[in-house]
């Protein structure tokens, strides 16, 4: 009797949390370094904001940078945001993301194909939350908030993830002028919410 060949890997994909498009799979392409914000992790942050925005979502414009798979920013349309802005680079990333949105007719979403940073440095806009998940290996991630606290709206906060701890008790030179408002760690990811200092 042949036995079937049980090393068969399937499709990476991750699954939005809440919303209307909850537990709607979103494939992860095969890119190399890219490693989208784990479900759990997503969780967490989102009912962080849910308590945050006391679930506003209607009224909300974000900013997805170095998108990848679009998880966050997904997730944030799935729970009503009026708004999303997805930036990624990567073609094959690109794709996917074109995919998800006429799979889930997501009319409040717009891709932006192109460099992060130079978008951001160049963008008029404000948003509500900015979702901000470089690589790692690029370390760009202090260059990165000095921009993103010019695109905020009054009140708005960022959605950081790091290598390296974010938090009060490890609090990095280079958060200096931001607050953490919440922080959390699971496996080799920190993450936090951050707002711009004085501006809670």
């Amino acid at each position: 009797m042949q036995m079937k060949n049980r090393s068969k890997q399937l499709p990476r994909q991750v699954r939005i949390i809440g919303g209307q498009w909850k537990r709607t799979p979103l494939p992860v392409p095969e890119i190399e370094g890219l490693r989208p914000t784990p479900d759990r992790v997503r969780e967490t942050v989102f009912n962080w904001l849910e308590h945050l925005k006391s679930a506003n979502w209607s009224q909300l414009s974000c900013l997805d940078l170095f998108a990848g798979t679009g998880a966050l920013g997904f997730e944030a349309m799935s729970r009503g945001a009026a708004r999303a802005v997805l930036v990624e680079s990567h073609p094959a990333a690109i794709a996917q993301l074109r995919a998800n949105q006429l799979k889930l007719k997501a009319t409040q979403m717009t891709l932006m194909p192109g460099d992060a940073h130079r978008m951001l440095a160049t963008m008029q806009d404000k948003f509500d939350l900015i979702f901000l998940d470089p690589p790692y290996q690029l370390n760009i991630l202090p260059s990165m908030l000095a921009l993103c606290k010019e695109r905020l709206a009054a009140g708005g906060l960022v959605y950081a993830e790091h290598a390296e701890a974010l938090s009060d008790e490890a609090f990095p030179d280079w958060l200096s002028g931001w607050d953490i408002i919440r922080s959390g760690k699971a496996g080799a990811v920190h993450y936090a919410l951050l707002s711009a200092a004085n501006t809670r």
